[in-house]
């Protein structure tokens, strides 16, 4: 069993930034072998960007590329999100998922976290 704890939401202008954070923790090496993490927003789970655990390998929806970056920490049980240039259609719940599967889908992902609010105001 894996969880993950989002961090890192609040309450911004338009033209902010934020940078979430991710967390998964489980038994022994289980957290760190995860075939992607990702980020998701809403409740369709709208797929925001993507990291594959293994080679580093980063993926981003068109529609905040250039503005979003999705990136791992040192350990690979920890994901970043960097959110710059928020706008108003970016306010969302933001979802870290992990896949085991091979598949970085909503409906491959194996783990879901609570979420984390995003709120921006123009």
């Amino acid at each position: 069993q894996v969880s993950l704890v989002e961090s890192g939401g609040a309450s911004v202008k338009s033209g902010g930034s934020l940078r979430l954070a991710c967390v998964a923790s489980g038994y022994g090496r289980s957290a760190y072998e995860s075939y992607c993490m990702a980020w998701f927003r809403g409740s369709q789970r709208e797929a925001v960007a993507a990291i594959y655990t293994v080679g580093g390998g980063t993926w981003h929806a068109d529609s905040v590329k250039g503005r979003f970056t999705i990136s791992q920490g040192n350990t690979k049980n920890t994901i970043f999100l960097q959110m710059n240039s928020l706008e108003p259609e970016d306010s969302d719940m933001y979802y870290c998922a992990a896949a085991y599967s091979g598949s970085c889908s909503p409906s491959g992902m194996d783990y879901w976290g609570q979420g984390t609010q995003v709120t921006v105001s123009s």
